[in-house]
């Protein structure tokens, strides 16, 4: 649904990925923190994290919330299907779903359902609300939802270390 980034330039090397990784963990380090950690001077630190960002491998640097300590305690994944699957129809409909705030997720999919949301709202009422509002928003085959009794895993940190190997000659870390 989001336009793919710009290509990055030139291939990340082993700096660029412990960089990544230091700032997935800790976004607030400073420039001269993540310098340290990596073995480089702040400017040329700096100018990586820059080019890292302007290449869209850094999609920005945000604060993490506690759902239930706002009073958003209610997570629910709804799988769509839909009867139609026109590039019109696909385009709309992503716009219509973007546009919701409560949807914090959203793929499409291959198989047996055509799109999966996770939705985080503060209660079952507000729940309804929200799903009487998308089933009126466009025409839907079948409408799923699954509530989410426990959180057992939840991490925003991609698995820096295996895109690393994988992007290494034969697979080989250097």
């Amino acid at each position: 649904m989001n336009s793919a980034p710009p290509a990055t330039s030139r291939a990340l090397d082993r700096v660029d990925f412990k960089i990544l990784r230091l700032l997935q963990e800790d976004a607030t380090l400073s420039v001269a923190d993540v310098a340290n950690k990596v073995g480089l001077s702040s400017t040329p630190c700096w100018k990586r994290i820059q080019r890292l960002q302007m290449e869209g491998v850094i999609t920005g640097r945000v604060a993490l919330v506690d759902q239930d300590k706002i009073g958003l305690g209610l997570s629910v994944f709804v799988f769509i299907e839909s009867g139609d699957h026109s590039k019109e129809w696909q385009t709309s409909f992503a716009a219509t779903l973007k546009a919701m705030p409560q949807i914090v997720d959203m793929y499409r999919l291959a198989g047996d359902f055509d799109y999966v949301l996770r939705v985080v709202v503060p209660d079952m009422k507000s729940f309804d609300q929200f799903y009487r509002t998308l089933i009126g928003a466009a025409a839907l085959k079948n409408v799923t939802s699954r509530f989410a009794m426990e959180k057992i895993k939840s991490v925003t940190a991609l698995p820096i270390a295996a895109a690393e190997h994988a992007r290494s000659p034969a697979g080989v870390s250097a």
